[in-house]
């Protein structure tokens, strides 16, 4: 460790698996999911795209891929509020302090650095808001892939019994009135909220650079030793 710095621990190993599961699983609906929304390499293949059952393994993917998701987010929902490491949701409390602390580090991202006002010891309101922004719109893209997944159940019925479909329609038919009134305008808020995802991705990495080039304090390792050193 560098003298004059201290290590803080600041992801245990179960975020960072669960950090890494959700970057692969981003890539793996991306690829999927616009190969579903647009078969766009079947012509790469010698044997008719039927034969072989590539929109199947896609969807078959894309769906393994959204219960990951789905689990990952049950976690994290649960650590935000009984985590014994830290309690995120508090820093999700609009109170002064809090406030405060996510307007000095927004000053800071736009100041390059000039103005730093704020611990960077700890997760800060600003990352905190902007994560939390992140699980809501996977929350978003539950609810309007599953709404599309159960319309292909036109039968009404599935392979585990009716009681599924039936389950799926009530919680996700609300998805249509609130993007429009069809099941295309779900299609396209789905598709577009995955280039929202998309945008929030290169962001987040832009980010972790930029803190670890100007604060000089490691942040881009967080994700991968769970720690980053502070100037004492």
């Amino acid at each position: 460790m560098k003298q004059g710095y201290k290590q803080v621990k600041r992801m245990t190993p179960a975020m960072r698996i669960i950090h890494w599961v959700n970057a692969i699983c981003m890539i793996g609906a991306v690829v999927t999911g616009l190969y579903i929304g647009h078969p766009y390499y079947q012509t790469f293949i010698a044997d008719g795209a039927v034969d072989k059952y590539v929109m199947a393994w896609n969807r078959y993917g894309h769906f393994i891929i959204a219960i990951l998701f789905d689990v990952t987010s049950v976690i994290i929902a649960y650590l935000y509020f009984f985590s014994r490491f830290e309690k995120p949701y508090k820093k999700l409390i609009p109170n002064a302090q809090n406030v405060s602390e996510f307007k000095a580090v927004l000053v800071n991202l736009l100041t390059l650095n000039r103005k730093k006002e704020f611990d960077s010891s700890h997760a800060d309101s600003f990352n905190t808001v902007y994560f939390t922004i992140f699980h809501i719109l996977l929350i978003w893209m539950l609810f309007t892939g599953l709404q599309l997944y159960v319309h292909g159940l036109g039968s009404g019925i599935s392979s585990i019994g009716a009681w599924w479909p039936w389950m799926l329609h009530l919680v996700t038919d609300w998805t249509i009135p609130v993007t429009g009134g069809t099941l295309m305008d779900v299609r396209i808020s789905h598709h577009t909220t995955m280039w929202l995802i998309i945008c929030w991705v290169v962001f987040h990495i832009y980010y972790q650079i930029w803190r670890t080039i100007f604060w000089k304090e490691a942040d881009i390792a967080i994700v991968i030793g769970g720690s980053k050193f502070v100037k004492e």
